[in-house]
């Protein structure tokens, strides 16, 4: 029995905390570990909880959900990964939520989501195999991103011909499995050539990823 994946909630609305805790404590393998009203307060709760998903709300008192997601990620202590931040808002097309992407966090989820969707959006971010939302994450940057104006790195040119390949499927927000089909591979070796990519190009999550790839003009 694998160890459930820990969540904390950071929203100023005690109701919707309730409700979205009562549906992820229903499941087996996650467990809410901590919530807070308050980005300040979340800031606090996240760092004594070390919780592998943050759900954070973007509008809130004291300290807004961007300042806590960059204060969080900031924080890198040695051996220790921050967790993995979900923005919540109540947009599709939201500058703050493509903003907070852009510093870090690991997708974005609307506040009217269906429970269903909630959970699969926990553990497609722990598990890392795909993009929040896919469609809607490259929506977000097409609207927000404008022309692409960054130089490509020189990174970018000793990925292989293959890990080109990927990287232009997983920058569509294509899942793991998606690539596979596509491409006649084991799902495992998909796995590989993203763990290479990333690393190589020194990116944290196939969002950031997406994100790459859109400032670049690779998208």
């Amino acid at each position: 029995m694998t160890e459930p994946i820990r969540v904390v909630l950071v929203d100023d609305q005690a109701l919707f905390r309730a409700g979205i805790r009562m549906v992820i404590d229903s499941q087996p393998d996650l467990e809410v570990v901590g919530e807070a009203g308050d980005g300040a307060e979340g800031v606090r709760v996240v760092r004594a909880a070390r919780p592998d998903v943050v759900l954070m709300d973007i509008r809130m008192p004291v300290m807004d959900g961007l300042a806590a997601t960059a204060e969080l990620l900031a924080d890198g202590a040695p051996g220790a990964a921050p967790p993995r931040i979900v923005m919540l808002t109540t947009f599709d097309l939201d500058e703050a939520a493509a903003r907070a992407i852009q510093q870090g966090a690991s997708g974005f989820l609307l506040k009217d989501a269906d429970p269903e969707f909630l959970l699969a959006a926990i553990r497609t971010v722990h598990a890392g195999s795909a993009v929040i939302a896919a469609s809607a994450t490259r929506d977000l940057f097409a609207h927000f991103a404008g022309p692409a104006t960054a130089e490509v790195p020189p990174a970018y040119a000793e990925l292989t011909e293959r890990e080109r390949e990927i990287f232009a499927l997983a920058a569509r927000g294509l899942s793991n499995a998606e690539i596979a089909q596509r491409e006649f591979l084991s799902e495992a070796t998909v796995k590989t050539h993203i763990s290479r990519i990333l690393a190589k190009l020194g990116l944290r999550d196939r969002v950031q990823l997406v994100v790459f790839a859109f400032e670049h003009g690779l998208a």
